[in-house]
C-alpha cells in the first residue's frame, strides 16, 4: 500500500498565533513570540512549526530534540561556552532534548523548527532489531536515506 507523502500548507504567516514565552525565562525586554503548527506526525512524536519572536533576552529549555532553520533575523545563543554564537538567516542549529540556551534576539526572528520526542530506549532497540531483520530478509543493507546510516522506518 502506498501513501502519498505530500502536504502543502499555504500562507503559514497568517496562521501565526500567540505563544507567550514563560515569564520566568525572560531576562531582558518584552519578547513576543508567535507560532503556527505546520505538521504533526501520526504518533505525536514529531512536529514541524514556524515560530517568530521580537527582540529580547530569555532562557529556553528544550524538552524534545529541536532542529531549527533560521529564516530571518539575528540571534546570539549563550550555551555556557566562553563566547556567544551568532546565528542568522540560513543557519541550522540542533538542540538535544534536555539542553538549555539563552537567546538574545537582536532583530525579530522567524524560524522553521522540527521537533522530535525520543522513544524510550527499549522501544528504540526493538525498532532497530526489526529494521535489521527486515533489511536482512530483503537483502538490503540500507533502504533509507542513502549513505546516512538511517534505515527506513518500520511500517
Amino acid at each position: 500500500m502506498s501513501r502519498i507523502p505530500v502536504f502543502v500548507h499555504s500562507n503559514v504567516l497568517a496562521d501565526l498565533r500567540p505563544a507567550p514565552i514563560n515569564p520566568s525565562w525572560i531576562l531582558e525586554g518584552k519578547p513576543i513570540a508567535n507560532v503556527a503548527e505546520i505538521q504533526r506526525s501520526h504518533d505525536g512524536n514529531a512536529l514541524t512549526l514556524v515560530w517568530s519572536c521580537t527582540p529580547g533576552k530569555f532562557n529556553w529549555f528544550y524538552d524534545s530534540d529541536e532542529t531549527l532553520y533560521l529564516l530571518e533575523g539575528v540571534v546570539f545563543l549563550d550555551e555556557g561556552l566562553p563566547t556567544e554564537r551568532r546565528i542568522g538567516p540560513g543557519d541550522v542549529v540542533f538542540f538535544p532534548a534536555g539542553s538549555h540556551a539563552q537567546w538574545r534576539v537582536e532583530t525579530a526572528v522567524r524560524k522553521v523548527a522540527f521537533l522530535r520526542r525520543g522513544l524510550p530506549a527499549r522501544v528504540t532497540k526493538m525498532v532497530n532489531v526489526l529494521r535489521k531483520f527486515r533489511n536482512l530478509r530483503s537483502g538490503s543493507r540500507n533502504s533509507g536515506f542513502a549513505g546516512s546510516g538511517f534505515g527506513s522506518p518500520v511500517t
